[in-house]
């Protein structure tokens, strides 16, 4: 499927094999339940979250051992009880990913709640863009298409391995955020922020390799990527923290937006990089359970320390 141009008007004649017809069908019922009122979506979503609770064992692991190794001071009880709300929340965020795509602007905006936006427009006063550092949390999607509705801005994102859902994925970003920058396509990011536009960021997973320094993630060394600082260093750009938070009882989502990082990059890689990571634990401490605790954030170990999963 190399070489496949997400633009052609026939793109999808390329899929149509049996092997790609479960993720069609996922794709239309997805697209089905972006009609149906919002708190039957989410209703929808914590279905999804409970059936994968029960079935996704091996996720389930991963974020059993993330979740003892960063709260350790929660009992056996608590932290069943937060593995069963981030289900949940991974349900909703399913949904939530679909209502980014295809959902309608008239029905997502009434749902967001906008704090912050003069910190960006004060950073992008300066003229060399502005990187909005956000994170993997489950409303990630649907947070950068909310913010989207009236801000233009680019995103970075990792291409996924099932070429069908890599041509839907990238459609849908192109049409809702401009312009979908490949992780590695550091040439079109820069050129992104030297032309003055915003680029949302998160650097929180582990990717390994010498582009990354291991500084303390609630605590424990975790192998983090130090791309933030390169990029403000590289480009001028100042760096906005981005986060979203689903509100209780379907009211919605805050979307909040900080002041830029003061003295950001400061010329120390380990020190900058892990400022960000102490941010970011910060915002996880108040809603854990909207985190993405189903990712091997310790895979990478530093010498000598067993491998946790």
């Amino acid at each position: 499927m190399t070489g496949v141009h997400s633009d052609s008007p026939t793109w999808w004649l390329r899929f149509t094999g049996p092997r790609f017809w479960p993720t069609w069908l996922m794709f239309a019922v997805l697209w089905l339940v972006t009609r149906l009122p919002f708190r039957w979506q989410m209703r929808v979503g914590h279905l999804i979250g409970r059936i994968a609770w029960r079935l996704a064992r091996r996720r389930r692991h991963i974020a059993e051992v993330n979740l003892r190794l960063c709260f350790p001071q929660l009992d056996d009880r608590e932290h069943l009880e937060l593995v069963r709300a981030h289900f949940l929340s991974l349900g909703k965020g399913i949904v939530e990913t679909a209502l980014c795509w295809w959902g309608r602007a008239s029905q997502l905006r009434p749902k967001r709640v906008l704090v912050g936006r003069e910190h960006l427009q004060e950073a992008l006063a300066a003229g060399k863009g502005v990187v909005l550092l956000s994170a993997h949390f489950t409303t990630l999607e649907l947070g950068g298409r909310l913010l989207a509705l009236d801000t233009p801005f680019h995103v970075l994102y990792r291409q996924h391995r099932n070429p069908l859902f890599e041509q839907v994925m990238q459609r849908a970003r192109k049409r809702r955020f401009e312009q979908a920058i490949p992780r590695n396509d550091t040439r079109a990011l820069l050129r992104s922020l030297r032309n003055g536009m915003p680029v949302w960021y998160a650097p929180d997973q582990n990717h390994g390799g010498p582009q990354s320094v291991f500084v303390p993630f609630f605590g424990i060394p975790a192998s983090t990527l130090t791309a933030t600082a390169r990029i403000a260093k590289a480009s001028g750009a100042a760096v906005v923290p981005f986060f979203q938070t689903r509100l209780p009882d379907n009211e919605g989502y805050l979307l909040t937006l900080c002041p830029a990082l003061d003295q950001f990059p400061s010329g120390d890689l380990h020190g900058d990089t892990a400022r960000i990571n102490r941010l970011l634990e910060d915002v996880i401490r108040e809603m854990p359970e909207q985190y993405l605790w189903v990712h091997r954030r310790f895979k990478t170990r530093p010498e000598g320390e067993p491998y946790p999963y």
